[in-house]
């Protein structure tokens, strides 16, 4: 019997809607796990989940039968969702359109890991601007600037 063989890992990045530091700490946690469960139930594996109060990263391990755009809409409006009804803001919470999402090699998954992992100390260094732009260079995406994250400056 035939079967289907895959390794692609997707590390995914989306903002916060015009990029405002609206993740709290009192609460990532618990919409890290909520993120968590809708992949798992989704069938695919997370690998790491972390991010800033402006945005997030999640890493996968994807099967081939996972429609991408359809996993992040879920994530996104699903998550949305889920923040309000836990009024986690008191404010008005939305994810910003679009995300990146970025392949890696098996051998590349710890070093993945371990970077979204240390995003705090990471963004001691880089804002999130920079870390996208150098992401969209090192995996050589072309890109025009009205179609980025509308970024607050």
């Amino acid at each position: 019997m035939a079967g289907t063989f895959s390794q692609i890992y997707i590390q995914i990045v989306f903002a916060v809607q015009n990029r405002e530091s609206m993740i709290q700490a009192s609460w990532e946690d618990e919409l890290y796990k909520y993120i968590t469960g809708i992949v798992r139930n989704k069938e695919q594996k997370m690998l790491a989940i972390n991010g800033m109060p402006d945005h997030i990263h999640f890493f996968i391990g994807m099967k081939p039968s996972c429609c991408l755009s359809d996993l992040v809409r879920e994530v996104k409006k699903s998550s949305n969702d889920f923040i309000k009804e836990k009024k986690f803001s008191k404010f008005k919470f939305n994810w910003q359109e679009g995300y990146g999402a970025f392949s890696y090699s098996h051998s590349q998954i710890d070093s993945v890991i371990k970077y979204i992992m240390n995003q705090k100390v990471h963004h001691k260094k880089q804002t999130f601007r920079e870390e996208y732009f150098d992401f969209l260079e090192k995996f050589d995406i072309g890109f025009k600037d009205e179609y980025l994250f509308k970024w607050i400056e």
